[in-house]
Protein backbone atom coordinates (compact mmCIF):
# COMPACT_ATOMS: atom_id res chain seq x y z
CA UNK A 1 0.00 0.00 0.00
CA UNK A 2 2.91 2.35 0.77
CA UNK A 3 4.37 1.55 -2.61
CA UNK A 4 1.07 2.32 -4.30
CA UNK A 5 0.83 5.70 -2.53
CA UNK A 6 4.40 6.48 -3.55
CA UNK A 7 3.70 5.68 -7.23
CA UNK A 8 0.51 7.70 -7.19
CA UNK A 9 2.26 10.72 -5.66
CA UNK A 10 5.07 10.47 -8.17
CA UNK A 11 2.67 10.41 -11.15
CA UNK A 12 0.69 13.33 -9.73
CA UNK A 13 3.84 15.43 -9.30
CA UNK A 14 5.00 14.59 -12.84
CA UNK A 15 1.64 15.62 -14.28
CA UNK A 16 1.74 18.98 -12.48
CA UNK A 17 5.25 19.68 -13.75
CA UNK A 18 4.28 18.71 -17.33
CA UNK A 19 1.18 20.93 -17.25
CA UNK A 20 3.21 23.86 -15.96
CA UNK A 21 5.77 23.33 -18.72
CA UNK A 22 3.09 23.26 -21.44
CA UNK A 23 1.35 26.31 -20.02
CA UNK A 24 4.57 28.24 -20.05
CA UNK A 25 5.13 27.42 -23.69
CA UNK A 26 1.57 28.46 -24.61
CA UNK A 27 1.99 31.88 -23.03
CA UNK A 28 5.08 32.58 -25.11
CA UNK A 29 3.97 34.86 -27.97
CA UNK A 30 4.11 33.03 -31.31
CA UNK A 31 4.82 36.28 -33.12
CA UNK A 32 7.75 37.24 -30.90
CA UNK A 33 10.18 36.85 -33.80
CA UNK A 34 7.96 38.71 -36.34
CA UNK A 35 8.98 42.28 -37.12
CA UNK A 36 6.44 44.86 -36.01
CA UNK A 37 4.82 47.03 -38.69
CA UNK A 38 4.71 50.76 -38.08
CA UNK A 39 1.21 52.17 -38.69
CA UNK A 40 -0.74 55.40 -38.50
CA UNK A 41 -4.23 55.32 -37.02
CA UNK A 42 -7.28 57.53 -37.21
CA UNK A 43 -10.93 57.73 -36.18
CA UNK A 44 -13.70 57.86 -38.82
CA UNK A 45 -15.64 61.00 -39.54
CA UNK A 46 -13.21 63.46 -41.12
CA UNK A 47 -14.52 66.30 -43.25
CA UNK A 48 -14.74 66.13 -47.03
CA UNK A 49 -14.46 68.73 -49.71
CA UNK A 50 -17.73 70.62 -50.24
CA UNK A 51 -19.64 69.30 -53.20
CA UNK A 52 -22.58 67.34 -54.55
CA UNK A 53 -22.73 63.57 -54.12
CA UNK A 54 -25.26 61.80 -56.35
CA UNK A 55 -25.85 58.45 -58.00
CA UNK A 56 -26.09 57.79 -61.73
CA UNK A 57 -25.47 55.20 -64.39
CA UNK A 58 -23.55 54.64 -67.58
CA UNK A 59 -25.69 54.84 -70.71
CA UNK A 60 -25.25 54.77 -74.47
CA UNK A 61 -25.14 58.11 -76.21
CA UNK A 62 -27.76 56.88 -78.67
CA UNK A 63 -30.36 54.10 -78.22
CA UNK A 64 -33.07 53.06 -80.66
CA UNK A 65 -36.06 50.75 -80.21
CA UNK A 66 -36.83 49.33 -83.65
CA UNK A 67 -40.43 48.53 -84.57
CA UNK A 68 -42.69 48.51 -87.63
CA UNK A 69 -45.93 50.10 -88.82
CA UNK A 70 -47.03 46.82 -90.37
CA UNK A 71 -49.05 43.97 -88.97
CA UNK A 72 -47.62 40.77 -90.29
CA UNK A 73 -45.58 37.66 -89.64
CA UNK A 74 -41.87 38.07 -88.92
CA UNK A 75 -40.26 36.02 -91.67
CA UNK A 76 -36.60 36.46 -90.71
CA UNK A 77 -34.43 37.96 -87.96
CA UNK A 78 -30.81 38.13 -88.99
CA UNK A 79 -29.22 39.16 -85.67
CA UNK A 80 -29.12 38.11 -82.03
CA UNK A 81 -28.29 39.91 -78.80
CA UNK A 82 -24.67 41.03 -78.74
CA UNK A 83 -24.21 41.23 -82.52
CA UNK A 84 -22.50 44.34 -83.86
CA UNK A 85 -24.34 46.00 -86.76
CA UNK A 86 -23.59 48.68 -89.34
CA UNK A 87 -25.84 51.54 -90.37
CA UNK A 88 -28.32 50.42 -93.06
CA UNK A 89 -27.78 46.71 -92.37
CA UNK A 90 -30.93 44.58 -92.68
CA UNK A 91 -31.87 43.21 -89.25
CA UNK A 92 -35.32 41.66 -89.82
CA UNK A 93 -38.02 41.23 -92.45
CA UNK A 94 -41.80 41.05 -92.11
CA UNK A 95 -44.28 39.40 -94.44
CA UNK A 96 -45.82 42.06 -96.73
CA UNK A 97 -48.05 40.15 -99.15
CA UNK A 98 -50.92 42.61 -98.67
CA UNK A 99 -48.55 45.50 -99.38
CA UNK A 100 -47.35 43.73 -102.53
CA UNK A 101 -50.98 43.40 -103.66
CA UNK A 102 -51.65 47.09 -102.98
CA UNK A 103 -48.53 48.02 -104.90
CA UNK A 104 -49.81 46.03 -107.90
CA UNK A 105 -53.17 47.76 -107.61
CA UNK A 106 -51.60 51.23 -107.55
CA UNK A 107 -49.40 50.35 -110.53
CA UNK A 108 -52.49 49.32 -112.49
CA UNK A 109 -54.30 52.51 -111.39
CA UNK A 110 -51.34 54.59 -112.61
CA UNK A 111 -51.39 52.89 -116.02
CA UNK A 112 -55.11 53.55 -116.33
CA UNK A 113 -54.70 57.18 -115.25
CA UNK A 114 -51.86 57.73 -117.72
CA UNK A 115 -54.03 56.37 -120.55
CA UNK A 116 -56.90 58.66 -119.54
CA UNK A 117 -54.54 61.65 -119.43
CA UNK A 118 -53.27 60.92 -122.94
CA UNK A 119 -56.81 60.55 -124.27
CA UNK A 120 -57.97 63.73 -122.49
CA UNK A 121 -54.94 65.61 -123.78
CA UNK A 122 -55.73 64.69 -127.36
CA UNK A 123 -59.35 65.85 -126.93
CA UNK A 124 -58.10 69.07 -125.35
CA UNK A 125 -55.69 69.77 -128.23
CA UNK A 126 -58.32 68.94 -130.87
CA UNK A 127 -61.01 71.15 -129.35
CA UNK A 128 -58.50 73.95 -128.87
CA UNK A 129 -57.78 73.89 -132.64
CA UNK A 130 -61.50 73.74 -133.45
CA UNK A 131 -62.19 76.65 -131.10
CA UNK A 132 -59.44 78.68 -132.73
CA UNK A 133 -61.11 77.97 -136.12
CA UNK A 134 -64.49 78.89 -134.59
CA UNK A 135 -65.73 75.33 -135.21
CA UNK A 136 -66.30 74.58 -131.49
CA UNK A 137 -68.01 76.59 -128.82
CA UNK A 138 -66.37 77.91 -125.66
CA UNK A 139 -68.63 75.60 -123.60
CA UNK A 140 -67.32 72.53 -125.40
CA UNK A 141 -63.72 73.66 -124.87
CA UNK A 142 -64.37 74.26 -121.16
CA UNK A 143 -65.82 70.74 -120.74
CA UNK A 144 -62.83 69.13 -122.47
CA UNK A 145 -60.43 71.25 -120.39
CA UNK A 146 -62.13 70.11 -117.15
CA UNK A 147 -61.92 66.47 -118.26
CA UNK A 148 -58.21 66.91 -119.04
CA UNK A 149 -57.46 68.50 -115.66
CA UNK A 150 -59.46 65.81 -113.85
CA UNK A 151 -57.49 63.07 -115.64
CA UNK A 152 -54.20 64.69 -114.60
CA UNK A 153 -55.43 64.94 -110.97
CA UNK A 154 -56.35 61.23 -110.95
CA UNK A 155 -52.88 60.39 -112.26
CA UNK A 156 -51.28 62.48 -109.47
CA UNK A 157 -53.47 60.76 -106.86
CA UNK A 158 -52.47 57.32 -108.15
CA UNK A 159 -48.78 58.32 -108.07
CA UNK A 160 -49.08 59.56 -104.46
CA UNK A 161 -50.84 56.36 -103.51
CA UNK A 162 -47.91 54.41 -104.89
CA UNK A 163 -45.51 56.54 -102.84
CA UNK A 164 -47.56 55.77 -99.72
CA UNK A 165 -47.51 52.05 -100.44
CA UNK A 166 -43.74 52.16 -100.98
CA UNK A 167 -43.29 54.02 -97.69
CA UNK A 168 -45.33 51.42 -95.81
CA UNK A 169 -43.52 48.60 -97.60
CA UNK A 170 -40.23 50.01 -96.33
CA UNK A 171 -41.35 49.01 -92.81
CA UNK A 172 -41.32 45.38 -93.87
CA UNK A 173 -37.54 45.57 -93.69
CA UNK A 174 -35.97 46.65 -90.37
CA UNK A 175 -32.54 48.22 -90.80
CA UNK A 176 -29.95 49.55 -88.35
CA UNK A 177 -30.21 53.34 -87.91
CA UNK A 178 -26.54 53.65 -86.89
CA UNK A 179 -23.44 51.63 -86.10
CA UNK A 180 -23.87 49.85 -82.79
CA UNK A 181 -24.70 46.60 -81.04
CA UNK A 182 -27.96 44.71 -80.55
CA UNK A 183 -28.75 44.79 -76.81
CA UNK A 184 -32.23 43.25 -76.86
CA UNK A 185 -34.20 40.94 -79.14
CA UNK A 186 -37.88 40.86 -78.16
CA UNK A 187 -39.29 38.68 -80.95
CA UNK A 188 -38.54 35.54 -82.92
CA UNK A 189 -39.20 34.33 -86.44
CA UNK A 190 -42.85 33.35 -86.85
CA UNK A 191 -44.14 35.85 -84.28
CA UNK A 192 -46.79 38.36 -85.29
CA UNK A 193 -45.49 41.92 -85.52
CA UNK A 194 -47.87 44.73 -84.57
CA UNK A 195 -47.52 48.45 -85.29
CA UNK A 196 -45.33 50.09 -82.63
CA UNK A 197 -44.30 46.79 -80.99
CA UNK A 198 -40.51 46.88 -80.29
CA UNK A 199 -38.65 44.07 -82.03
CA UNK A 200 -35.00 44.96 -81.43
CA UNK A 201 -32.99 47.49 -79.41
CA UNK A 202 -29.73 48.85 -80.81
CA UNK A 203 -27.29 50.92 -78.76
CA UNK A 204 -24.29 52.95 -79.84
CA UNK A 205 -22.15 51.31 -77.16
CA UNK A 206 -18.87 52.80 -78.38
CA UNK A 207 -20.19 56.23 -77.38
CA UNK A 208 -20.93 56.20 -73.65
CA UNK A 209 -21.89 58.90 -71.18
CA UNK A 210 -23.06 59.15 -67.57
CA UNK A 211 -26.58 60.21 -66.70
CA UNK A 212 -27.57 61.46 -63.23
CA UNK A 213 -30.12 63.73 -61.59
CA UNK A 214 -29.74 66.56 -59.08
CA UNK A 215 -32.28 68.31 -56.88
CA UNK A 216 -33.58 71.84 -57.41
CA UNK A 217 -31.32 73.22 -54.66
CA UNK A 218 -28.25 71.71 -56.33
CA UNK A 219 -28.77 72.46 -60.01
CA UNK A 220 -27.94 76.15 -59.53
CA UNK A 221 -24.50 75.21 -58.21
CA UNK A 222 -23.52 73.37 -61.39
CA UNK A 223 -22.25 74.64 -64.70
CA UNK A 224 -21.06 73.10 -67.94
CA UNK A 225 -17.44 72.10 -67.78
CA UNK A 226 -17.51 71.23 -64.06
CA UNK A 227 -15.24 68.30 -63.25
CA UNK A 228 -16.54 65.31 -61.33
CA UNK A 229 -15.08 62.23 -59.67
CA UNK A 230 -16.99 59.15 -60.77
CA UNK A 231 -16.61 55.82 -58.96
CA UNK A 232 -17.61 52.75 -60.97
CA UNK A 233 -17.58 49.85 -58.52
CA UNK A 234 -18.42 47.22 -61.13
CA UNK A 235 -15.30 48.18 -63.10
CA UNK A 236 -13.23 48.76 -59.96
CA UNK A 237 -12.03 52.24 -60.82
CA UNK A 238 -12.58 55.95 -60.29
CA UNK A 239 -12.38 58.32 -63.26
CA UNK A 240 -12.63 62.04 -63.84
CA UNK A 241 -15.53 63.21 -66.03
CA UNK A 242 -16.89 66.57 -67.16
CA UNK A 243 -20.46 67.91 -66.96
CA UNK A 244 -21.45 68.69 -70.55
CA UNK A 245 -25.26 68.94 -70.33
CA UNK A 246 -27.67 70.31 -67.71
CA UNK A 247 -31.41 70.07 -68.27
CA UNK A 248 -33.21 73.39 -67.64
CA UNK A 249 -36.49 71.66 -66.73
CA UNK A 250 -37.61 68.99 -64.26
CA UNK A 251 -41.25 68.88 -65.33
CA UNK A 252 -41.04 65.36 -66.77
CA UNK A 253 -38.42 63.96 -64.37
CA UNK A 254 -40.20 64.15 -61.03
CA UNK A 255 -38.65 67.38 -59.83
CA UNK A 256 -35.10 66.21 -60.54
CA UNK A 257 -32.85 67.91 -63.08
CA UNK A 258 -31.01 65.54 -65.41
CA UNK A 259 -27.33 66.08 -66.13
CA UNK A 260 -24.95 64.34 -68.53
CA UNK A 261 -21.24 63.77 -68.02
CA UNK A 262 -18.78 62.92 -70.77
CA UNK A 263 -16.35 60.02 -70.28
CA UNK A 264 -12.76 60.30 -71.57
CA UNK A 265 -12.07 57.92 -74.46
CA UNK A 266 -9.14 56.38 -72.56
CA UNK A 267 -11.47 55.38 -69.69
CA UNK A 268 -14.24 53.68 -71.67
CA UNK A 269 -12.61 50.26 -71.58
CA UNK A 270 -14.55 47.69 -69.51
CA UNK A 271 -17.53 50.06 -69.22
CA UNK A 272 -21.01 48.93 -70.24
CA UNK A 273 -24.34 50.71 -70.47
CA UNK A 274 -26.40 50.17 -67.32
CA UNK A 275 -23.51 50.20 -64.80
CA UNK A 276 -24.33 52.22 -61.68
CA UNK A 277 -21.91 54.89 -60.51
CA UNK A 278 -21.34 57.31 -57.61
CA UNK A 279 -20.69 60.88 -58.72
CA UNK A 280 -19.04 63.57 -56.62
CA UNK A 281 -18.90 67.10 -58.07
CA UNK A 282 -16.76 69.51 -56.00
CA UNK A 283 -18.35 72.93 -55.52
CA UNK A 284 -16.22 75.68 -54.04
CA UNK A 285 -17.48 78.88 -52.43
CA UNK A 286 -21.01 77.57 -52.06
CA UNK A 287 -23.18 76.62 -49.11
CA UNK A 288 -23.13 72.88 -49.72
CA UNK A 289 -23.18 70.37 -46.84
CA UNK A 290 -19.67 68.95 -46.56
CA UNK A 291 -20.78 65.81 -44.78
CA UNK A 292 -24.22 64.42 -43.98
CA UNK A 293 -24.96 64.05 -40.30
CA UNK A 294 -24.03 60.67 -38.82
CA UNK A 295 -22.02 59.47 -41.80
CA UNK A 296 -18.91 57.40 -41.01
CA UNK A 297 -16.12 58.22 -43.47
CA UNK A 298 -12.67 56.70 -44.01
CA UNK A 299 -10.06 57.33 -46.74
CA UNK A 300 -10.68 55.10 -49.74
CA UNK A 301 -6.96 54.26 -49.76
CA UNK A 302 -7.32 52.61 -46.30
CA UNK A 303 -9.80 50.02 -47.58
CA UNK A 304 -8.79 46.49 -48.58
CA UNK A 305 -10.47 44.72 -51.51
CA UNK A 306 -10.74 40.92 -51.60
CA UNK A 307 -12.91 39.77 -54.49
CA UNK A 308 -16.38 41.11 -53.64
CA UNK A 309 -15.51 41.87 -50.02
CA UNK A 310 -14.26 45.17 -48.60
CA UNK A 311 -12.37 45.41 -45.33
CA UNK A 312 -10.32 47.74 -43.16
CA UNK A 313 -7.59 46.93 -40.62
CA UNK A 314 -8.10 47.75 -36.95
CA UNK A 315 -5.84 47.07 -33.91
CA UNK A 316 -6.61 44.22 -31.51
CA UNK A 317 -6.06 44.27 -27.74
CA UNK A 318 -2.75 42.44 -28.31
CA UNK A 319 -1.51 45.24 -30.61
CA UNK A 320 -1.84 43.12 -33.75
CA UNK A 321 -3.55 43.92 -37.04
CA UNK A 322 -7.14 42.71 -37.26
CA UNK A 323 -8.99 42.77 -40.61
CA UNK A 324 -12.59 43.91 -40.26
CA UNK A 325 -15.08 43.35 -43.10
CA UNK A 326 -17.29 46.39 -43.75
CA UNK A 327 -20.13 47.47 -46.00
CA UNK A 328 -19.49 50.66 -47.95
CA UNK A 329 -21.84 53.35 -49.28
CA UNK A 330 -21.34 56.57 -51.20
CA UNK A 331 -18.01 58.09 -52.13
CA UNK A 332 -17.28 61.68 -51.10
CA UNK A 333 -14.18 62.77 -52.98
CA UNK A 334 -11.30 60.62 -51.68
CA UNK A 335 -13.33 59.24 -48.76
CA UNK A 336 -15.83 56.38 -48.60
CA UNK A 337 -18.90 56.00 -46.41
CA UNK A 338 -18.96 53.00 -44.05
CA UNK A 339 -22.49 51.70 -43.57
CA UNK A 340 -21.67 48.88 -41.16
CA UNK A 341 -18.71 47.03 -39.65
CA UNK A 342 -16.93 50.04 -38.13
CA UNK A 343 -18.23 52.41 -35.47
CA UNK A 344 -17.66 56.14 -35.61
CA UNK A 345 -15.54 55.97 -32.42
CA UNK A 346 -13.35 52.99 -33.38
CA UNK A 347 -9.71 53.36 -34.35
CA UNK A 348 -8.60 51.98 -37.68
CA UNK A 349 -5.24 51.73 -39.44
CA UNK A 350 -4.99 54.54 -41.94
CA UNK A 351 -1.51 53.85 -43.33
CA UNK A 352 1.15 51.17 -42.84
CA UNK A 353 4.84 51.13 -43.62
CA UNK A 354 4.82 47.41 -44.31
CA UNK A 355 2.57 44.55 -45.31
CA UNK A 356 -0.46 44.03 -43.10
CA UNK A 357 -2.18 40.74 -42.40
CA UNK A 358 -4.20 39.25 -39.58
CA UNK A 359 -2.07 38.80 -36.47
CA UNK A 360 1.00 40.80 -37.51
CA UNK A 361 2.32 42.98 -34.61
CA UNK A 362 1.88 46.69 -35.16
CA UNK A 363 3.44 49.79 -33.62
CA UNK A 364 1.45 52.98 -33.67
CA UNK A 365 3.44 56.00 -34.78
CA UNK A 366 3.28 58.89 -32.37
Amino acid sequence: MLYSKYVTGTLLLSGILLFSSCKGKKETPAAANVASVSVSTAIPGGTVEGGIAISGKVEALQTAQLSTKLMGTITRIYVKTGDRVRRGQTLATISSQDITAKRAQTSAAILEAEANVKNAQKDFERYTNLYNKQSASAKELDNVTLQYNAAKARLEAASQMKNEVNAIAAYSTITAPFDGVVTQRMADEGNMANPGMPLLVVEQNTQLQISATVSEDQVGLLKKGSKAQVEIKAAGKTIECVVNEISPSSQLTGGQFEIKLSIPESQKKDLYAGMYVNVFIPVTGAAVPTQPSGVVLVPTSSLVQNDQLTGIYTISSNNTALLRWVRTGKVYGDQTEILSGLAATETYIQKAEGKLYNGVPVTVKK
